[in-house]
């Protein structure tokens, strides 16, 4: 289980900005790699690890108030590993310090990767492919059910043909006159000791004479995939779904795709959480004398009793006929709200009926002036 951001800083909730980056300063320079014996560098680099990321969400406004609220499940539901970081202002940190610079290098493109420690000397360090992330639409009764759905992706995927070299197959390659073939450029400054990545060779040590003639040297080419997914039952507008390694290829392994679902608004029926709610038309002849309605659900019509004299609004709840949950161990309720319909046509007989029961209850029809006279004294 992770630990605490706000115990990791050893800040309270209620900190500031300027607590938290007093806090990570602190123990960023505590902890860095650089300055520990090296039978501790592993320790060292975790622990920087820990501490950074609890900075990347703490210094967000916006990340630290969805941590605040759902804890490191709205985090790790919402953002990536790359996002958490994305954004965060490492190098104002240092500043006084005579360590910003160092320190945005660190962070920045081709410097220091608090993912997997320093680059490895003598070629450029393999990594992850991207993340993909994707969004799709549902009906309400896909998400009631759960549906498998097909989507075509695009994503960039190794080329077959140099395997991600980018190199011509057969070719030569040349060392790199900038690092000498170490694929790294190291700059020192105190106790911090920085291996950036070489401009020139992008970290290969070696350049390309020959470019790959399907990719043109990228190492990688764009496709679209046909990719199944698997949609439970009981999701939201606010779930996400996972699939692991369907993301852009890359020479450690690849990204992942995230599913942002999106619910289409239904004809009949309003979601709030696992409850459903709905509008019910009964004609006053069924509301008055009683009667077994027919009232549709997502998992097919069923039958509902009107009690005899049922008022307009009155709202009627059917247990166990809303949404699924996510656990699939319970479901929601229904709840049937009765609008009176009120006839715009009568028939001769009918209209005589009508005024028959409205002579015996001795109620007015027509414009009734007592009742507009009624009306006057209320607002007198």
């Amino acid at each position: 289980m992770k630990k605490d951001y706000y115990e990791i800083l050893g800040v309270p909730k209620t900190a500031t900005l300027q607590d938290i980056k007093k806090a990570y300063r602190s123990l960023a320079l505590s902890h860095h790699p650089d300055r520990v014996p090296e039978d501790k560098k592993k320790e060292a680099e975790e622990k920087f690890k820990e501490i950074s990321e609890a900075y990347g969400v703490l210094s967000d406004p916006q990340k630290r108030a969805m941590y605040d609220q759902y804890g490191h499940a709205g985090i790790d539901q919402r953002y990536t590993a790359e996002d958490i970081f994305r954004g965060a202002d490492f190098s104002s940190v240092f500043e006084g310090a005579g360590l910003g610079d160092i320190f945005s290098r660190f962070f920045g493109e081709g410097g220091f990767d608090i993912f997997a420690g320093s680059p490895a000397a003598g070629g450029r360090r393999a990594r992850r492919g991207r993340d993909i992330h994707y969004e799709m639409d549902l009906t309400l009764e896909e998400a009631y059910s759960g549906i498998k759905k097909e989507i075509r992706v695009p994503r960039n995927d190794l080329c077959d043909v140099c395997h991600g070299s980018g190199a011509k197959p057969g070719s030569k390659s040349k060392t790199c006159p900038t690092c000498k073939g170490q694929g790294q450029i190291v700059m020192s400054s105190g106790f911090f000791r920085m291996a950036q990545t070489c401009h020139q060779c992008g970290g290969e040590g070696k350049i390309i004479t020959e470019y790959c003639p399907k990719c043109g040297g990228k190492g990688s080419v764009r496709v679209v995939r046909t990719i199944e997914v698997d949609i439970p039952a009981g999701v939201d507008n606010d779930s996400q779904l996972r699939l692991r390694t369907e993301g852009e290829a890359g020479t450690a392994g690849r990204g992942d795709l995230y599913v942002s679902l999106r619910i289409r608004p239904h004809a009949i029926f309003q979601r709030n959480g696992s409850d459903l709610h709905m509008q019910l038309p009964v004609s006053f002849v069924k509301a008055a004398l009683g009667a077994e309605v027919s009232v549709p659900t997502l998992s097919g019509p069923v039958s509902m009793k009107i009690p005899a004299g049922t008022q307009s609004g009155r709202i009627f709840r059917l247990r166990n006929k809303g949404m699924p949950d996510l656990n699939g161990t319970s479901h929601g309720d229904q709840y049937v709200r009765v609008m009176l319909q009120v006839p715009t046509r009568l028939s001769e007989e009918q209209r005589r009926l009508l005024e028959e029961y409205a002579r015996v209850s001795g109620e007015e029809t027509g414009n009734s002036s007592s009742f507009a006279d009624k009306i006057k004294n209320v607002f007198k």
